[in-house]
């Protein structure tokens, strides 16, 4: 066999190995869970919401995915600006806290626009669902901790 043929056999072997691994760890470890995910799993499984529900549950969703990609570019714009003014004074110093203060500000206006999107979901279900809504929404706010 010559050199070439058993670079490419051990690069083919390799690519093989790399795949199986992957295989093999999304198999027997588990995945992380996206945050929302159970208030995710409610609305669109659980509840049996109507088609009128859905339509609308729909529309929000969708203007809610536009926002929500505004705000966390916007945050991720005050995180950059936070590590400009680190770098430049290498401390808490004026820049660092105003940067610190333009961040909080990004993070709460993206947690403010995520609790008027669940209240928004919420006023589409029918008192006999908003229990179950209710319930998703805590676990989604609590789990983890305690």
């Amino acid at each position: 066999m010559t050199s070439t043929k058993r670079v490419l056999l051990c690069v083919v072997l390799a690519f093989l190995a790399a795949i199986g691994g992957v295989f093999v760890g999304r198999a027997l470890l588990p995945q992380p869970k996206q945050p929302g995910a159970a208030l995710h799993e409610v609305l669109h499984h659980k509840l049996a919401l109507d088609a009128d529900q859905q339509a609308k549950l729909k529309v929000l969703e969708d203007r809610f995915a536009v926002q929500r990609r505004a705000l966390e570019l916007e945050l991720r714009a005050t995180n950059a600006r936070l590590a400009e003014a680190i770098e430049a004074e290498h401390g808490n110093g004026p820049r660092v806290t105003a940067a610190v203060d333009q961040s909080h500000a990004a993070m709460g206006e993206l947690q403010k626009a995520t609790l008027a999107h669940i209240f928004a979901m919420r006023q589409l279900l029918r008192t006999d669902q908003t229990s179950q809504f209710d319930a998703a929404v805590v676990k989604a706010l609590t789990d983890g901790q305690g």
